[in-house]
């Protein structure tokens, strides 16, 4: 698509957005806040209700999936609405997902993190205890369809980024100290977002997703702030058992994720810092066929490190110097599995937007980062560049699934960069993003079989979005 082009569907976008709103927030320009659907209706102080919707075109030029055409573009919206009652002890939610897309042809990258129309994404019911375990901290438990976040989330996240949100039906309880200690624990069956094929997706066709015993997760997850200098200290185990469901193939996996994180959180004219890191062990299959019946030895492991420094000056700027490393198959021949399994996590924050593009993953990776990144009041950006490795050059390059097994087309992927730009139009209420990625391929992604035809890759995206 022409650049100009591009630039009008996206100024159409906005303006739209924000004619739609504008009426209803003239309070929040005035600094009584911003607009509630909830409190416009004037509902009882129990309920709340609101949601939000986010439109984004992105634009992809030079695509590394296999059969792309080199030329892609989609127009995604998700829709989120939901609403609570609350009692003094008692609480119910739910919460309504419809994420679509348009202009996506037969070449598109097309899949279930892009579609998932008219879905109850949470419908749950749940208790608080006041005073449980210490004095002033308090007990909250849940049970039904969720959503869960935990910690960095790395591993167990409710998208962001992402066109689709993870969702969970079990039961989630944490426990809090009146210090802020947490710990969370919490045994789900995933949801499998329906349908699946390509045709249904391309057509934004509607089929309510499923969990399956076959697929059990759970966790424990401890945060102590304070632990020293101001930093917070974290520490999980995770567990994942994952088997084929009727008509899903899926690579069968018995593994468990203990991991330790340590923090502390960027402040003017001072050092900041983040440590995390996590070993799996157990057994997984070396692919999704029905013919795979070998169960491998799983081991393997993920850091993520980071140091920056916050400027006291306008715009607050703040440099960040990263490293993230998550192992990969080291033999593929051997009896063991040494590709990380990222669980339900996020990764969009660490390597760059996904949607059209996500090009790297928390799998066989090996990539320092530089970022700068600044807030001038209701706009923030970001710049960013990371050079990229395969963790094992015989491994698979899994967002591509592109793999030399000899290890001779080398393991350098290339070099990312990254920016991103957000406005508050109307605080709380309209936001505009604007940002894109450029990725100058590596000697792997020129030398392997299959290689992308294009010497480099750039997405753009531009996006809305109307919180009420």
């Amino acid at each position: 698509m022409p650049f100009e082009d591009f630039v009008r569907r996206y100024v159409l976008l906005t303006v739209s957005f924000v004619s739609l709103l504008a009426p209803g927030t003239a309070g929040a320009a005035e600094g009584e806040g911003p607009w509630r659907l909830g409190e416009a209706l004037a509902l009882p102080e129990q309920w709340s209700l609101g949601g939000s919707y986010r439109a984004r075109y992105e634009t992809l030029d030079g695509g590394f999936h296999t059969g792309s055409s080199g030329a892609e573009e989609i127009l995604v919206g998700r829709l989120l609405l939901g609403a609570t009652f609350t009692t003094n002890r008692m609480y119910a939610g739910v919460e309504l997902e419809d994420s679509r897309q348009r202009l996506a042809e037969s070449t598109t990258p097309l899949g279930t993190d892009v579609v998932n129309t008219v879905e109850p994404l949470q419908g749950y019911v749940g208790v608080r205890f006041g005073d449980a375990g210490s004095k002033g901290g308090g007990l909250d438990v849940a049970a039904g369809r969720m959503t869960i976040d935990a910690g960095s989330r790395r591993l167990v996240a409710r998208n962001s980024f992402r066109n689709t949100i993870n969702a969970f039906t079990g039961v989630h309880a944490t426990l809090t100290a009146s210090a802020g200690s947490q710990i969370q624990a919490f045994y789900v069956l995933p949801l499998q977002r329906k349908p699946s094929d390509f045709e249904s997706l391309l057509d934004n066709d509607s089929a309510l997703d499923t969990e399956s015993g076959d697929v059990r997760f759970w966790g424990i997850f401890a945060a102590r702030p304070g632990i020293f200098a101001g930093a917070t200290g974290e520490a999980y185990l995770y567990g994942l058992r994952s088997r084929d469901q009727a008509g899903i193939p899926a690579a069968d996996r018995e593994i468990y994720t203990p991991g330790v994180r340590l923090y502390r959180t960027p402040a003017a004219e001072d050092w900041d810092f983040e440590i995390e890191g996590a070993v799996q062990f157990g057994t997984s299959r070396a692919s999704t066929a029905a013919t795979d019946t070998r169960n491998l030895q799983h081991r393997a492991g993920f850091f993520h490190g980071e140091v920056g420094y916050t400027l006291s000056a306008p715009m607050s700027p703040r440099v960040e110097l990263s490293y993230d490393f998550a192992s990969g198959d080291r033999d593929p021949a051997d009896n063991r599995n040494n590709r990380f399994d990222t669980l339900y996590g996020a990764r969009r924050f660490d390597f760059g937007p996904t949607g059209l593009y996500g090009a790297f993953a928390r799998s066989n990776i090996s990539t320092p980062g530089l970022r700068l990144e600044a807030r001038p009041g209701s706009v923030s950006g970001m710049l960013g560049y990371r050079a990229v490795w395969l963790a094992s050059r015989r491994d698979q390059y899994t967002t591509a699934r592109l793999q030399d097994p000899t290890g001779q087309s080398g393991s350098f992927l290339g070099h990312q960069i990254e920016a991103q730009v957000q406005y508050n139009v109307l605080p709380g209420n309209v936001a505009i993003e604007l940002g894109g990625a450029h990725l100058f391929h590596g000697t792997f992604l020129k030398q392997v079989q299959n290689a992308p035809a294009a010497e480099d890759m750039t997405y753009i995206y531009a996006a809305a979005t109307v919180t009420f």
